[in-house]
C-alpha cells in the first residue's frame, strides 16, 4: 500500500487557458520562480478543452473536478469567473467543507459570446425569449450570459440548459439542437470558423480564490508575476495563442484565434464595492445564498 505524501509546495490551479493565461506565460517564462517561488501546477478538466468528458450539474458545484481537488487539499489557490468564486467562498462553510476566500480581482478578462445557427431566424438577443440556450451551470458561460441577456429579456423568459462542453454545446447549435450557446475563446473563433453568428459578447473577469493556508506574501509574489506575464499579452498575445488553440483538439490553428478579444490587466484588490455590487446580483439571481458579508468572504491580504 503507498501513501501519498501531501505537497509543501503550493499547488495552482490550471483548467481553461482562457482564464489562466497570464498564469501558463508566468510560468512557462520563469517569472514565478524569479520571485523566488517553488509552485505546483495542478491540471483540472475545463469546459473549453476537447477532451472534457464530465457533465455536471445545474445544482452541484462543490463535486466538479477543480472543486474536489480543493476540498480534498490538492490545490492551494485558483480562478474562476467572479460569480462562481463568489458562490463558493460564501457557501462552502455552510457546506461544512474546506473554506476559501477572494483575494484578489483576477487578471483575465475573458470574452463569452452567445452564438446560433447562420441558417437560424434569431438576428437579435430579445429573439431568444424562452429560447434554451446552452451554458455550464452556475460558472461563468452562465452568469455572463444573464449578464448580457438582462438587458433585453426578463428573467422569466432567459432560459437556460446544460449541454456539456464549448465543443458540445457548438455541436447542439449546429445540428440544431438548442437556440444558442454560450461560448468563450478559443471557441468563438471556432464559431465563426464554422460560419456561426455571433449575436452579442462580453468581458467578465475572474477573481482568484485561495485557503488560508497561502500566506500574504506569497500570493503578492504570485500575483506580480501575473502582472508581469500580462504586460507581455497586452504587447502582443499572437505568441500565446497555441495555449487556446490546443484545446480544440486541431479545430483551430493559433493564427486563427482572434486575439483581440484577448484582455488582461494585472491583478487587484477586491474592493467592498465590487463586493458589494457582484454579490447582490448574484443573490438576485438565485445563485448564491443571502447573508454573506464583506469581511468573511474577501481578503486582500497580498497586498497588507
Amino acid at each position: 500500500m503507498t501513501t501519498q505524501v501531501a505537497s509543501t509546495k503550493p499547488q495552482v490551479a490550471i483548467m481553461n487557458a482562457v482564464h489562466d493565461l497570464p498564469v501558463l506565460v508566468a510560468r512557462d517564462a520563469g517569472f514565478f520562480k524569479d520571485e523566488g517561488l517553488d509552485l505546483e501546477f495542478v491540471t483540472t478538466p475545463g469546459m473549453a478543452q476537447i477532451t472534457t468528458s464530465h457533465f455536471v450539474k445545474f445544482d452541484s458545484v462543490f463535486d466538479r473536478p477543480l472543486d474536489s481537488v480543493y476540498n480534498d487539499g490538492g490545490i492551494d489557490q485558483y480562478r474562476m469567473c467572479e460569480w462562481g468564486i463568489m458562490k463558493r467562498a460564501v457557501e462552502a462553510d455552510s457546506q461544512r467543507l474546506r473554506g476559501r476566500k477572494i483575494v484578489a480581482l483576477g487578471a483575465s478578462m475573458s470574452m463569452f459570446a452567445v452564438v446560433v445557427s447562420r441558417d437560424s431566424g434569431f438576428y437579435e438577443p430579445e429573439m431568444l425569449k424562452d429560447k434554451p440556450i446552452a451554458v455550464t451551470p452556475n460558472n461563468g458561460s452562465e452568469f455572463t450570459t444573464l449578464k448580457m441577456m438582462e438587458g433585453f429579456l426578463a428573467p422569466e423568459h432567459v432560459k437556460r440548459i446544460h449541454a456539456g462542453s464549448m465543443l458540445k454545446r457548438l455541436e447542439a447549435v449546429r445540428d440544431g439542437k438548442v437556440a444558442a450557446a454560450s461560448l468563450m475563446e478559443p471557441w468563438i473563433s471556432v464559431a465563426q470558423k464554422w460560419g456561426l453568428r455571433i449575436l452579442i459578447e462580453s468581458h467578465s473577469t475572474r477573481a482568484e480564490a485561495a485557503g488560508d493556508e497561502l500566506d500574504g506574501p506569497t500570493l503578492t509574489k504570485m500575483f506580480r508575476a501575473q502582472a508581469r506575464a500580462v504586460e507581455l499579452l497586452e504587447k502582443d498575445p499572437t505568441p500565446y495563442a497555441h495555449y487556446l488553440a490546443r484545446e480544440t483538439g486541431g479545430l483551430l490553428q493559433p493564427h486563427e484565434l482572434q486575439t483581440w478579444r484577448l484582455l488582461h490587466a494585472a491583478p487587484q484588490p477586491y474592493t467592498r464595492e465590487r463586493f458589494d455590487d457582484t454579490y447582490h446580483w448574484t443573490v438576485k439571481w438565485n445563485m448564491t445564498v443571502p447573508g454573506a458579508t464583506y469581511e468573511n468572504t474577501v481578503d486582500n491580504r497580498a497586498w497588507e
